[in-house]
C-alpha cells in the first residue's frame, strides 16, 4: 500500500499514509522474500554480500551479513555540526518509511517495523546537519537517523533535549533490533534528509507568495502607487502563469480602495520598480518555486534506494540515490526566495524616504527619534547574506569513495542554505509589515481596499502604531509570529479576497 505525498497537504498526508503502512505492509514482505531468494542464489548483491562503495568487490560471507549492515550504520555516522531542526527531521523520518514501504527496498520486516514505530510514535532521532554531500544518498544523516534502531545515537527528549536511545529504548521496554542483510544499506541510501528540507521549505513558501503580494499591496497604498501597472490587459500580454495571478491578486486587495481614488488624477507617471513590477518579479518566484515544488514533490514519492529489488526478483544497482535533481531545484529556489526579499527591502526603503505626504523615517518628529531607520539596515543585511547564500552549491563536485563516487551533488549544502534564506525571507517580510503598517497609519482616514484594510486592522490588533524610538523587538516578535502563520490570508480572505 502506498500513498501519494504533496507538500500542500504535507503533514496530513504523512499522517495517513504512515497510518496505511501499519495496516498493510504487504509490499515490504514481497521486496524481502525477493532478496532473500536472490542472496540464496550465490549471486554477488552489492551492499548485500559485498563491500560498499570502492569496496563493492569484496565479498562478504553469510554468516557476517548482519554484522556488514551493522558496521555500516556506526562508520557512516559521521555527522558534525548543528542539529536538523526536529520538524524537518520528523519529515526525513516519515520519508524514509514511505521511501522503504514503497516495496523496492527488500529491508526486513522487523526492521521496517521498529521505523514505523518510530515515526508514528514521534520518536525523533537527533541528527548532525552536515556531512552529506548529496549523492550516495544522504548517508551521514541517514545513518545517524537509523542509530537508534541499534541502540546507540540519541532521541528528542519531551525537553528537546538530546536523550540516549539506549536510555530512552529500555525505559519503554524495547531491546535494539539485530540488523539483517541489506537492512543498513537500504536505511541509509536515499535523498531523504535534502527531501524532507525541501518540504518543509516549500510548504512554507507556497503561504509566503501570498504573503508577499499582500505585504507589496499594503506598501503599495501607503505610498499612494498607481493601480495601473495591475491591468489584466498588461498581463495578458505576457502571460506567465506566476505574473499574472500576483496582478490579479493585487487588483482583489485594492477593491473599495479610497485612497487609490484619492489620487487617481494626481498625474503621477510611474511608479520605482519596486512597486510597478511586483507582478513581474513576484511572479518569477512563484513559477520558479511551483518547479521546484514539482520537484521536491516526485522525490517525495520516489524510491531513492541502491541496489533495488524488483517484483519479477531482479536486483539492480543504479543511481536513484543521486541527489542533482533536489540540488538544482532548492538552489533555485532559494534564487526565488532571495528575490521576494529583495524587492521588499526596496520598498521598506521607500516607505522611509518621506514620499507623498508620509514623514520620513516614518514618524513625525525625528532627529530626537531615529524612526525607522534601522528596521531596514537589518533588512539590507538579511539581502546582502542572501546572496551570499545564493551561490549554487550544485555547481560543485568533490569526488569520494576513492574515486568511485566520482560526481555528487552537494544537495544537502543546497538545503541548509535555503532553510537559512527562508529565514531571512521572514525577517525582511516582518519589517515590510511594520513600516508598511506604519505607513499607512498617516493614510487615514482614508481607507485602503478591503483586503489591506482587513491586513492592517489585524496588525494593529496586535503592534500599535509608534511616535516615538522603542525596542524594536517588541513589535518584531509578534510581526513574526503573523508572518510564519497563515493569519494574514485568512483576515484578507475573510473579506472575499481569495488569493491565488
Amino acid at each position: 500500500m502506498s500513498h501519494h505525498i504533496s507538500v500542500k497537504y504535507l503533514y496530513r498526508d504523512i499522517e495517513t499514509m504512515l497510518s496505511g503502512l501499519a495496516a498493510d505492509s504487504t509490499a515490504v514482505s514481497r521486496s524481502r522474500r525477493n532478496l532473500e531468494r536472490a542472496i540464496s542464489g550465490g549471486e554477488a548483491v552489492y551492499g548485500v554480500n559485498t563491500g560498499f562503495g570502492k569496496l563493492a568487490n569484496k565479498r562478504i560471507g553469510n554468516e557476517h551479513l548482519g554484522q556488514l549492515q551493522r558496521n555500516l550504520l556506526i562508520s557512516h555516522a559521521v555527522g558534525v555540526g548543528d542539529p536538523m531542526p526536529k520538524d524537518i527531521t520528523r519529515i526525513m523520518l516519515a520519508l524514509k518509511v514511505q521511501a522503504l514501504g514503497l516495496g523496492y527496498s527488500g529491508v526486513s520486516e522487523k526492521t521496517f517495523e521498529r521505523l514505523l514505530w518510530m515515526a508514528k510514535n514521534d520518536w525523533v532521532p537527533v541528527v548532525p546537519s552536515k556531512g552529506s554531500v548529496g549523492a550516495s544518498g544522504d548517508l551521514a544523516p541517514l545513518a545517524h537517523m537509523s542509530l537508534p534502531l541499534i541502540g546507540f545515537g540519541y532521541f528528542w527528549g519531551k525537553d528537546d533535549k538530546p536523550v540516549p536511545a539506549s536510555e530512552v529504548l529500555s525505559n519503554a521496554g524495547l531491546e535494539p533490533i539485530e540488523l539483517q542483510a541489506k537492512d543498513g544499506l537500504s536505511l541509509i541510501n536515499g535523498t531523504q534528509f535534502m527531501a524532507a528540507y525541501g518540504a518543509f521549505i516549500l510548504n512554507r513558501a507556497t503561504e509566503l507568495v501570498r504573503t508577499a503580494d499582500t505585504l507589496a499591496t499594503m506598501s503599495l497604498e501607503a505610498l499612494q502607487g498607481s493601480s495601473r501597472p495591475f491591468d489584466a490587459r498588461v498581463h495578458a500580454l505576457r502571460p506567465h502563469k506566476g505574473q499574472k495571478a500576483v496582478a490579479e491578486n493585487v487588483r482583489a486587495l485594492l477593491v473599495d480602495s479610497e485612497i487609490l481614488e484619492s489620487h487617481r488624477d494626481c498625474g503621477k507617471v510611474q511608479d520605482p520598480y519596486c512597486l510597478r513590477c511586483v507582478p513581474q518579479v513576484h511572479g518569477a518566484s512563484r513559477d520558479a518555486l511551483s518547479h521546484a515544488l514539482d520537484m521536491i514533490e516526485t522525490e517525495l514519492n520516489s524510491v531513492t534506494d541502491n541496489p533495488l529489488v524488483f517484483e519479477d526478483g531482479d536486483v539492480i544497482s543504479g543511481g536513484n540515490f543521486h541527489g542533482q535533481p533536489l540540488a538544482l531545484a532548492m538552489d533555485y529556489a532559494a534564487i526565488a526566495l532571495a528575490e521576494l526579499a529583495s524587492i521588499s527591502e526596496r520598498r521598506i526603503y521607500l516607505l522611509l524616504e518621506g514620499h507623498d505626504g508620509l514623514p520620513r523615517l516614518l514618524m513625525t518628529e525625528t532627529g530626537l527619534n531615529s524612526g525607522f531607520m534601522i528596521p531596514q539596515y537589518t533588512a539590507a543585511a538579511l539581502v546582502s547574506e542572501n546572496k551570499v547564500l545564493c551561490h549554487p552549491a550544485s555547481v560543485d563536485s568533490i569526488p569520494t569513495s576513492l574515486g568511485q563516487e566520482d560526481h555528487v551533488s552537494m544537495g544537502s549544502i543546497s538545503a541548509v542554505k535555503l532553510l537559512q534564506v527562508l529565514k531571512n525571507l521572514e525577517y525582511v517580510f516582518a519589517i515590510e509589515l511594520l513600516t508598511a503598517a506604519q505607513a499607512l497609519d498617516y493614510r487615514l482616514p482614508l481607507k485602503p481596499g478591503k483586503g489591506v484594510a482587513a491586513a492592517h486592522a489585524l496588525i494593529r490588533s496586535r503592534i500599535p502604531h509608534r511616535e516615538k524610538d522603542y525596542l524594536f523587538q517588541d513589535d518584531l516578535t509578534p510581526s513574526m509570529e503573523i508572518i510564519q502563520s497563515s493569519i494574514l490570508q485568512k483576515v484578507v480572505e475573510a473579506e472575499g479576497c481569495i488569493l491565488a
